[in-house]
């Protein structure tokens, strides 16, 4: 994808459990015009990663799918 601007009036949306407190770091998500999605962690907001719509709800289904599962094998559940 090719780079652009990153709009300034984003609406950022914290990825954190439901119950966490402190500053994390969480994984925030923006929607954007054009179909673009925005991902940043809150420890680096600087740090910007763009892909499209189409791609993130891919993502977002292989997840749900547990198609990523093995990346997590045997961490502890910190809840």
């Amino acid at each position: 994808m090719p780079e652009h601007t990153v709009p300034a009036d984003l609406d950022w949306i914290r990825a954190a459990p439901e119950h966490a407190t402190g500053p994390g770091p969480w994984i925030e998500i923006a929607f954007g015009p054009n179909d673009h999605v925005y991902l940043r962690e809150t420890s680096d907001p600087g740090n910007i990663v763009t892909t499209t719509r189409r791609k993130w709800d891919a993502f977002v289904l292989g997840v749900q799918a547990g198609e990523f599962d093995h990346f997590v094998a045997g961490v502890d559940d910190e809840a």
